[in-house]
């Protein structure tokens, strides 16, 4: 059973997602928040599998909300982020904050619930084309602009090739059918770039390899 906290300061989007969840056998409601605070305290005490984020809302913020929930010690709950993505600048930061991944609030009831058992057995929720989508939209501002591409230490060419593909949006299927390798092989580069630069998920490959330059997003 994954244990769900949710966390909204709006109460009709909290009672959506729970009536929801409740018809999941795998899913329960562990509790639910209406601020930041009460869900940084809410998930120290309830020890939820997932906490379902809102970015925007009163006092403590989704963002500084996941940067601590994540920090706690132990072992902490996943947090996805539930955002409107294309009128939310702060996407990004929240990935940054250590955010598994994030649903957008249009999105269908399966691909939400989809979304909640994907981050909870431990993967990053970042789709290939919200990668693209997440990358244009920071590209347009000057802060954004990536520096020059970087050695990255303790990799191979083949795998810095593949941690580019990441960093665009790629999936596994798209980068084995880019580089002409099995899919296997993909997943096994993209397993080891998770080992070798201690990332979390496939979101803090995205993240590392924007920030080392390896990545040139769509301009205009």
């Amino acid at each position: 059973m994954t244990r769900v906290l949710l966390t909204d300061d709006q109460p009709l989007v909290r009672h959506g997602l729970r009536v929801l969840i409740a018809d999941h056998p795998q899913l329960e409601v562990a509790g639910e928040a209406a601020n930041g605070e009460e869900a940084v305290r809410l998930a120290e005490q309830l020890a939820p599998d997932v906490v379902v984020m809102d970015i925007r809302m009163p006092g403590m913020d989704g963002i500084e909300a996941t940067r601590r929930i994540t920090a706690s010690s132990g072992t902490p709950p996943k947090v996805l982020i539930l955002t409107t993505f294309d009128d939310d600048e702060y996407v990004y930061g929240a990935l940054r904050a250590g955010a598994s991944g994030f649903l957008v609030k249009d999105m269908d009831m399966d691909q939400i619930l989809t979304a909640i058992k994907v981050v909870a057995a431990g993967d990053a929720l970042i789709a290939p084309s919200v990668t693209r989508r997440l990358i244009a939209e920071f590209a347009a501002r000057p802060a954004a602009i990536p520096p020059p591409p970087r050695p990255v230490e303790g990799i191979t060419a083949r795998e810095r090739e593949v941690l580019t593909l990441v960093g665009r949006g790629l999936s596994n299927a798209e980068i084995a059918s880019h580089l002409h390798i099995s899919m296997a092989t993909a997943k096994a580069h993209v397993g080891r770039l998770l080992t070798k630069l201690d990332a979390r998920d496939r979101v803090q490959l995205v993240i590392m390899a924007y920030e080392l330059g390896l990545v040139t997003p769509p301009r205009g």
